[in-house]
């Protein structure tokens, strides 16, 4: 997407590019701490990097992690990672007005790039799809300049956590500081009643369902969230509508 001359020449790539720079040090910081995690876990070096390349999903990749440590049933590590990322289902239907004007291959790559902060950043700046040509252009231009940053800073740093993971020593608590990275990105992206209700409903689940094997209490959480949100918004339609699609 965004090698795609024509993208990068326009004025708002680089505004793109710029405006999730202030995020990058965070993504970057997790991106490290990830990759250091995926080797003290027991992956070989390509394993690590494959993960990094091929799934590019911090929370999914940190969850599996315990997981395939302990030799846990593919079923269960595969229904994890889908948990984990059900929110992209929603970030989905919520683009697909922007997107879908874009050709199939590009609508794949733009998929893979897509994370949390870059969904959030577009649709803060762009509240309403494109409707010609010339905003469309605009649009595709920014959302390809922040993906870039994204993808940018947290493969460098995963690529760097992999290499430097067996002289990284354990006593820097970067465990705890990946936790206080998703603490603050939680927080940013809690901005409206229907994400603190559903954030407290998971934090709640897991911590009561914690003596669940295999860490399923998480995937209980999150579908216990999913469920929660899913009745308060037909309950509360219309007002609580607009807010869902923030």
């Amino acid at each position: 997407m965004f090698w795609l001359a024509h993208v990068r020449a326009h004025p708002q790539f680089r505004v793109g590019l710029t405006d999730m720079v202030p995020q990058a040090t965070g993504i970057a910081f997790w991106g490290l701490m990830t990759g250091v995690a995926m080797v003290k876990s027991g992956l070989s070096v390509a394993q690590a990097l494959a993960m990094t390349f091929l799934v590019y999903a911090g929370s999914s990749q940190l969850a599996a992690l315990p997981l395939l440590v302990a030799g846990a049933p593919a079923w269960v590590i595969l229904a994890t990672g889908f948990c984990v990322n059900l929110r992209f289902i929603v970030f989905s239907l919520h683009l697909r007005a922007y997107l879908m004007h874009l050709p199939p291959l590009r609508r794949i790559v733009t998929a893979y790039l897509t994370a949390d902060l870059g969904y959030a950043q577009h649709t803060h700046r762009y509240p309403h799809p494109p409707q010609d040509d010339a905003q469309r252009r605009e649009q595709d231009a920014y959302l390809a300049g922040h993906l870039c940053t994204t993808w940018v800073s947290w493969m460098v740093a995963s690529v760097l956590g992999v290499a430097l993971a067996n002289v990284v020593p354990t006593t820097w608590g970067l465990g705890f500081a990946g936790i206080l990275c998703l603490v603050g990105i939680s927080c940013a992206l809690a901005s409206t009643p229907l994400r603190i209700v559903a954030a407290g409903v998971a934090a709640v689940t897991a911590v009561a369902a914690y003596a669940l094997p295999l860490r399923l209490n998480i995937v209980l959480a999150i579908g216990m969230a999913v469920l929660v949100c899913m009745v308060l918004e037909q309950r509360l339609r219309p007002g609580v509508q607009g807010e869902t699609k923030a």
